[in-house]
Formats: C-alpha cells, structure tokens, sequence
C-alpha cells in the first residue's frame, strides 16, 4: 500500500513555472516507478512524465517535452516536477501515481496507486 499527497500547483501566468511535489508513503520499503499524470476537463487522464526508481530512465510526452523536468528524491520519498514556459493548455488536474514494475510505462492502467491531485491553471 502506497499513499501518496500532492503539492505545488497554483494559478500562473503563460510562460511562468512551478514546482509539484509528491510525497509517497509506504509500509515496506520497495522500489517503484513514479509518474505524473494530468487530466482536463472533459479530457482523458494523459501520462506527462515518469522516472525509474533509480532516477537514470525518463520519459515525457511530446507535448511537455523540453519544458518539464522530472526528478526524485528516494531519501525524502518525492518526486518533482519543474514545469516552466507554462501555456494554458498546460491547465489540469495534475496526479502523481506509482508504477510497482521496472519500466517507466505511458499507460494510466497500468499504475497502481494514485494522489488526489493538485490544480495547474496557467492563464493567458
């Protein structure tokens, strides 16, 4: 069992940055893939970027490519992610989840525990 609480999101202006924070807590110590995951309104849930529990795999979609930076901390049990030239089109609910396989995997099915959310609403 994995909880996990997000941080960091707020309302910006386009073309500023943020910083989201997940916090992940377990019961036994374990290795796994984290991930952040973002959702529109009326939109499905989309995988933006997740990183291997070494931190030496990464992967982000396209859309986020260049502007976004994942990282963790397996000390402090976080994950980050450095979000900068924010467009509006960046506005979602951002979700941090944990994938308990090896590979840094896109697909939302395939991850086994997920945080509540934290709001990005970026305006133009």
């Amino acid at each position: 069992q994995v909880q996990l609480v997000e941080s960091g999101g707020g309302l910006v202006q386009a073309g500023g940055s943020l910083r989201l924070s997940c916090v992940a807590s377990e019961r036994t110590r374990t290795t796994y893939t984290m991930g952040w995951f973002r959702q529109a309104p009326g939109k499905e849930r989309e995988f933006v970027a997740g990183i291997s529990w070494s931190g030496g795999s990464t992967n982000y979609s396209d859309s986020v490519k260049g502007r976004f930076t994942i990282s963790r901390d397996n000390a402090k049990k976080t994950v980050y992610l450095q979000m900068n030239s924010l467009k509006p089109e960046d506005s979602a609910l951002y979700y941090c989840a944990v994938d308990m396989g090896v590979a840094v995997r896109t697909r939302a099915g395939l991850y086994d525990y997920w945080g509540q959310g934290t709001q990005v609403t970026v305006s133009s």
